[in-house]
């Protein structure tokens, strides 16, 4: 098949690690796949957002910055419409945004089927963090679009409820969480190379990789590592993010900057030799819906992972199997669980061997999503 890969994202973060790695299996499995993206998109390095939006939002009304939003619509129809016309692809494979509908439009115009994956109900999403001015014409936007969609791939079960709560059709909707690409995660050591680097070589190293956000709760973790100045615990940090600063601030009040490594973002390449280096893979939150590609790398490269016991978590881990699992509205459940991990490396070892199992009996892995990816497309072509 020649299927038309088209996204919004103008970052180069975990989302579009997401967005390229699909591409790359699709095209593993024998598809071509043309990519209709922000054309600034190709000149950044991993990690890099869009200034130009960020510059928009720090300036500009809410609602102008919607509507501009809503107006790049139109653009980018015009480049779905060449490129559709010169390529002929067979059907479409669309990242859902807000404010997005140029390629339902497309699809209607050239009777293409389409394929809708959502990551997150952004309307909910962004009412809720930043709020939305033109609430009505954002409603409409994520309704027509998950309705108009021949087949919608959410990442978790919690996110299929929010579809199907739109009165999308039940029979048009497959989970398909996250995974990890097998040749970059499939070998796994005891990462002393950076612990050397790093002079850790004899601490036990607490780990998160991602973009920090106030709401994973990191600070928690700065606090069990001050609680317990006699433990040879260490947290490293690998990426960004808001509550960065936040965090180093922390670090201060508390007087253990000495126990804390705060690395920035490191080249994709390099992302398992960090977490190898970890002895517990730290998840201290996630959105309710959100399937987190962290947490799919942790499992591959057999960690030990304490994540909290939500719904969306639940789906993939259970409790004292393949990880250790924590209310997240309890502090006292989150330090304990924390103290059972980082004394029993018996019980750290067990966690990592089930959770890099539990990948290979869920194939919880990118070439399996495009095999599902492609099963549905030749469905929806036989019935056209």
């Amino acid at each position: 098949m020649k299927i038309l890969y088209h996204h919004r994202i103008a970052s180069k973060d975990g989302q579009y690690v997401h967005i390229e790695e699909m591409i790359n299996s699709l095209r593993k499995i024998g598809h071509e796949v043309v990519v209709v993206e922000p054309a600034q998109l190709t000149k950044k390095d991993f990690g890099k957002s869009s200034g130009a939006v960020q510059s928009l939002r720090s300036f500009l009304p809410g609602f102008m910055h919607e509507l501009i939003e809503f107006s790049y619509c139109f653009f980018d129809l015009f480049k779905l419409v060449l490129s559709i016309i010169k390529h002929k692809p067979d059907c479409i494979y669309e990242r859902y945004n807000l404010f997005f509908i140029s390629g339902i439009l497309a699809k209607k115009i050239f009777k293409l089927p389409l394929i809708l994956e959502i990551n997150a109900p952004l309307f909910f999403e962004r009412q809720k963090n930043h709020g939305i001015q033109l609430r009505l014409l954002a409603k409409w936007s994520e309704r027509f679009v998950w309705r108009q969609a021949d087949f919608v791939l959410p990442v978790t079960q919690v996110l299929a409820q929010m579809v199907l709560a739109e009165n999308v059709n039940d029979e048009q909707c497959l989970v398909v969480p996250n995974g990890i690409n097998q040749t970059k995660f499939s070998t796994y050591n005891s990462g002393v190379n950076v612990r050397d680097v790093l002079g850790l070589r004899d601490k036990l190293i607490l780990g998160f990789v991602g973009f920090v956000r106030t709401w994973h709760r990191l600070d928690r973790v700065l606090l069990s590592i001050s609680e317990n100045p006699d433990k040879n615990w260490h947290l490293l940090l690998i990426g960004d993010g808001p509550a960065m600063q936040e965090l180093q601030q922390q670090s201060e009040r508390l007087g253990i900057n000495d126990k804390v490594s705060f690395m920035g973002v490191v080249d994709r390449q390099k992302v398992a030799d960090y977490v190898n280096a970890f002895d517990i893979a730290l998840q201290p939150d996630v959105v309710e819906y959100a399937s987190p590609l962290k947490l799919f790398e942790y499992m591959a490269l057999g960690k030990a992972i304490l994540a909290p016991d939500r719904k969306n978590i639940l789906e993939i881990l259970k409790d004292n199997e393949n990880a250790l699992l924590f209310n997240p509205e309890d502090e006292a459940s989150f330090s304990m669980q924390l103290e059972r991990l980082c004394s029993s490396k018996e019980l750290r070892d067990a966690l990592g061997n089930m959770a890099r199992k539990t990948m290979d009996d869920k194939k919880l892995f990118w070439d399996e999503n495009a095999k599902k990816v492609e099963s549905v497309f030749l469905k929806l072509l036989s019935k056209q």
